[in-house]
């Protein structure tokens, strides 16, 4: 597949530019264009050229207010996909954007690493459900976020090591069932949600230094043997 492509919606130069070069920095994105204002953000969406993937959106624009043109871009174009950026807030506006199907809302003040997973989020996000002709409820609660409440979500999370996350360790042991007996590796799991093979790898050597999974080596023709993890 192509490079999703970004359109930018951010009054303030600066700022766009800082979100130009951290969506470029992401491999598989690029910035189709900005619109300072939501009347140039309308007219860039109203080209006869193909339409952008992602709008990423930042509510205060001079010329519109509050969720005026997220609204107005979701009625236009329903099968747009927004990330909003932004340092609006307050718990009515998240939630306008949560109801309006916002795909993540990112508060500024941000860094470089918050923004560039939001990015492999919905690439993979992407990857996954733009091929596929059905979805199984697994896959359905994975998108949704309902995983982290999942059953298989191991309980006592304030006992859980620094850096292990209960909502990310349920959404992990969500790929060890019946459906995946053949296991996952540390570098298709990091494709798979989104985050570093390094964060992918020590959440699945935890899950087996807690019992939950195996390992074992597999070799290749060439290089050092890799570690898949599999169900018990």
């Amino acid at each position: 597949m192509n490079d999703f492509s970004v359109l930018i919606v951010e009054d303030d130069f600066r700022v766009a530019d800082i979100n130009r070069q951290y969506i470029e920095a992401v491999e598989g994105f690029r910035v189709a264009g900005t619109a300072r204002s939501g009347s140039e953000a309308l007219d860039f969406l109203a080209r006869p050229d193909p339409m952008p993937d992602l709008v990423l959106l930042d509510l205060y624009i001079p010329d519109v207010q509050g969720l005026e043109l997220f609204r107005t871009i979701r009625r236009l174009y329903p099968d747009m996909d927004l990330i909003a950026v932004t340092a609006a807030n307050e718990a009515e506006t998240v939630r306008g954007l949560l109801r309006g199907g916002i795909f993540d809302i990112i508060i500024k003040p941000f860094d470089a690493e918050r923004f560039a997973k939001t990015l492999e989020r919905y690439r993979a996000f992407r990857q996954q459900t733009d091929s596929a002709a059905a979805f199984t409820q697994q896959e359905i609660d994975r998108f949704t976020g309902f995983r982290g409440f999942s059953p298989s979500a191991p309980a006592g999370g304030d006992d859980l090591p620094k850096g292990i996350d209960p909502i990310t360790l349920g959404e992990i042991l969500s790929f060890f069932d019946e459906s995946r007996p053949e296991g996952i590796t540390a570098a298709e799991l990091s494709k798979e949600i989104g985050t570093s093979r390094s964060t992918a790898r020590r959440y699945l050597e935890y899950l087996v230094s807690a019992g939950k999974i195996r390992t074992h080596l597999i070799y290749g023709t060439v290089g050092r043997p890799e570690r898949r993890y599999t169900p018990l």
